[in-house]
């Protein structure tokens, strides 16, 4: 097991990390709304298209509802397509839910996610609420794509939590599924651990995963 030192802040990413994912499930649905190519631009989730657009938060998210209508066969409604969107994402595990109430009380918590509104005020609020909690309770600051206006793996969103937590890089432990955005936090110092899917993560819990804890 990987050994981390000087750690003060702890960096998740959501969805595949804290947030399990069913990628077919979300194109079964929207193949049911008669989307029939969506595993195509499921293909390119992300990465470019209004997709990307919508995790930058350049588009509203009835402008994504239209962009969808346009590829869509039958009228569809905002519930629909909103529903659909919704099932890319499954649960939280309670045990990583009580994993993180039990780091908030040795570290600061901190959520980046490349991710939009409808994911965020859908699932996200119920999975926190099942430990009587709030994302707020839990994380000193999310800081969201869409919000930023900026998304991972560029540099430019690191630097921008980095310089608002007012946090050093090399006392930051990030946790992500994505191999370039790791990439790119080990280019700024940003200790770093590929979450291999599925991961439960309770290794964070054992006293020799954290070399020497900064108070």
């Amino acid at each position: 097991m990987k050994h981390f030192n000087n750690v003060t802040t702890l960096i998740f990413d959501l969805g595949g990390v804290l947030v399990n994912l069913d990628l077919n499930r979300c194109i079964m649905s929207f193949k049911e709304l008669g989307l029939e190519n969506f595993e195509h631009l499921m293909g390119n989730f992300g990465q470019k298209g209004f997709f990307l657009e919508f995790e930058k938060g350049r588009i509203s998210q009835q402008q994504f509802r239209d962009e969808i209508r346009k590829l869509a066969k039958n009228t569809l409604t905002d519930e629909q397509i909103d529903k659909a969107w919704g099932s890319f994402l499954c649960d939280i595990p309670m045990q990583k839910l009580e994993m993180l109430v039990e780091l908030k009380k040795k570290f600061r918590l901190l959520l980046l996610s490349n991710t939009n509104p409808i994911h965020i005020e859908g699932l996200v609020p119920l999975e926190f609420a099942k430990i009587g909690k709030k994302l707020s309770d839990i994380f000193d600051k999310c800081y969201f794509s869409y919000e930023m206006g900026m998304a991972k793996p560029d540099a430019e969103i690191f630097e921008a939590l980095l310089a608002n937590a007012g946090v050093k890089p090399e006392e930051c432990l990030f946790l992500d599924d994505g191999l370039k955005n790791i990439q790119q936090a080990d280019k700024l110092n940003i200790q770093t651990y590929l979450v291999k899917e599925y991961e439960d993560l309770s290794f964070l819990l054992r006293p020799e995963t954290f070399g020497c804890l900064v108070d």
